[in-house]
């Protein structure tokens, strides 16, 4: 297996929506909305003083909303801050699928993270997302990720935040985001390289919905698995972008076709319609076929898989 080989279970994140958890009326209307993963955050989106007035949000809500379908994930304050320590014992608790760690500036702020869950026993299946969203960050994104090739990482994916990264360096907001490409390429770079995954990052007009629309194409065509959402009227358009849409699942399952064909089975190489299909796009037709499926299982719970 060659060092870029993806060998975590393959999970949708075309939609992550963040909702602070300070926010209940939020929360509330979670389990209604066609995102396939939500970020609970306890960062940004919540003054100090309300820290622990959101810390039992969550508690209340993880009790009694089980988000099925949903991958949940925790955003933390930094461990060095007055309530990192207490978000941590907060996610230990609730069990949710992954925690988020914000500013994520080099590899040792995952390893130190995933000491910390391992001391504690906490469950293999909690994994860890990082914020890319500083300058340090996006140098180091190569060297973080290759932290997730390490036996006991728990790291599973990139999530990139524009907005602090472009207070810190100076770019501005322009459609198209042209200065902020080749950061935005280093850091798919990185993950595909290590077998993560990254999220674009959160588009601020949520009532532009053209110029969002524009940017989810983007998004997806520089090789992003899906975007970080700050409003559920952002979820249609990263659905259908971020989702293989009917014409690339009808190619992905020709080429599982013709690979599955009893002469091809030696073969590294055959023609498909005049076209020759090397083995390699027969991995990337699987994994895409597997996202459409588990799309149809979101949908329709009786075509799920045992």
């Amino acid at each position: 297996m060659s060092q870029s080989s993806f060998s975590r279970p393959a999970r949708l994140r075309r939609s992550v929506l963040s909702v602070p958890a300070i926010n209940r009326r939020a929360l509330e209307k979670l389990d209604s909305l066609d995102c396939d993963a939500v970020i609970f955050d306890l960062e940004d989106s919540v003054s100090p003083e309300k820290k622990a007035e959101a810390r039992d949000n969550l508690r209340r809500f993880f009790a009694a909303t089980p988000l099925s379908g949903k991958e949940r994930i925790i955003r933390i304050n930094a461990l060095s801050s007055n309530f990192g320590a207490d978000d941590l014992d907060l996610v230990q608790a609730l069990e949710p699928d992954a925690v988020l760690l914000p500013k994520v500036d080099e590899p040792q702020d995952v390893i130190d993270v995933s000491d910390r869950l391992a001391e504690a026993d906490a469950s293999e299946s909690l994994r860890i997302w990082a914020m890319i969203e500083t300058p340090r960050g996006i140098l180091n994104a190569a060297s973080i990720a290759e932290a997730g090739r390490t036996s006991g990482s728990r790291l599973d994916c990139f999530v990139v935040g524009l907005n602090d990264l472009r207070k810190e360096t100076g770019v501005l907001p322009q459609p198209g985001r042209a200065y902020l490409v080749p950061w935005l390429m280093q850091v798919v770079l990185a993950v595909s390289a290590y077998g993560l995954e990254a999220l674009d990052s959160v588009f601020n007009d949520f009532k532009d919905m053209e110029a969002f629309d524009a940017e989810c194409g983007q998004g997806a065509a520089m090789g992003f698995f899906g975007k970080m959402l700050i409003h559920p009227s952002q979820i249609e358009a990263a659905n259908r972008h971020f989702g293989p849409d009917a014409t690339a699942i009808a190619e992905a399952e020709a080429i599982i076709g013709a690979f599955a064909a009893p002469n091809a089975a030696d073969l590294n190489v055959v023609d498909l319609g005049g076209r020759m299909v090397e083995r390699l796009h027969l991995v990337q037709a699987e994994r895409l076929v597997h996202k459409a499926r588990l799309i149809a299982a979101r949908h329709h719970p009786s075509t799920r898989s045992g």
